[in-house]
């Protein structure tokens, strides 16, 4: 297959919907065919690594208080700090490689209590997830709902927004305001995967509701009790295969066809 040269996609959706196993397994499969991926986990409960397979994840980048500090200049005390930190050495320094050569970098949480400033994180976040979207490689990218990491300059650089839904109306309205946020900073290609799918008949119901709101259904994965065994046994679902699996490698096929 042709090698992609840049592809970066995002997936968002509500928590339990089961888009970090859909990020890992797409990560792990791009990496398979070849294509050399970097895995971000930008969601604050930091689990990717489980679904891409590996025991030991690298440190958050968030939690690298001397490093953000000594880079932005935060540490003078000024409140003045550099919004365009250097971060081209954190991949290489941070990320931890996984089976099939997929990198892992985990962004981390941003506490927004206390009386800290929290500026410094966030500019030296972003410039991260900055650099690496606009550098070469596939990216795969497991964002919370609300894609905070994401700011207008780094979004021109998101190929694809994946939106995961399960039947539920909660997951839908979730769907409806990464729509919008998506839209609001950028991005331009959003598309729906049905996750947990029971019965044709709630599959139709769920893909109405994306019709309604202009999201083209890319893909539908079967509900499967053999992610829940991954899960508890601390494994990557694609180690394990299954319905679901199956169905996420078609979804990954699917993808490629659009972008090589």
């Amino acid at each position: 297959m042709e090698q992609l040269e840049k592809l970066k996609i995002a997936v968002a959706g509500k928590g339990g919907v089961g888009k970090t196993t859909i990020a890992g397994t797409l990560a792990r499969l791009m990496a398979k065919e070849g294509h050399g991926v970097i895995a971000v986990d930008a969601d604050p409960a930091m689990n990717l690594k489980f679904a891409l397979g590996i025991k030991e994840g690298p440190p958050p980048i968030s939690e690298l208080k001397d490093l953000i500090f000594e880079r932005t200049g935060a540490h003078s005390g000024s409140g003045i700090y550099k919004l365009n930190p250097k971060v081209d050495d954190i991949i290489e320094r941070y990320g931890a490689k996984g089976p099939d050569g997929v990198v892992l970098l985990v962004m981390g949480t941003i506490d927004k209590g206390g009386s800290g400033c929290v500026c410094p994180e966030s500019a030296f976040l972003r410039s991260l997830l900055r650099h690496v979207i606009f550098k070469g490689n596939v990216v795969i990218m497991d964002m919370e709902a609300g894609i905070e990491h994401l700011g207008r300059g780094t979004a021109k650089g998101v190929d694809l927004m994946l939106a995961v839904v399960e039947p539920g109306m909660r997951a839908i309205e979730t769907v409806g305001r990464i729509k919008k946020l998506g839209a609001d900073i950028g991005i331009k290609n959003i598309a729906g995967v049905i996750n947990k799918a029971t019965d044709s008949e709630m599959t139709a119901k769920v893909e109405l509701k994306l019709k309604e709101m202009d999201i083209p259904l890319l893909g539908v994965i079967p509900y499967d009790k053999i992610l829940i065994k991954a899960d508890m046994d601390a494994k990557s679902p694609l180690d394990m295969g299954g319905a679901a699996v199956e169905h996420i490698n078609e979804l990954n096929t699917k993808i490629l066809r659009l972008f090589i």
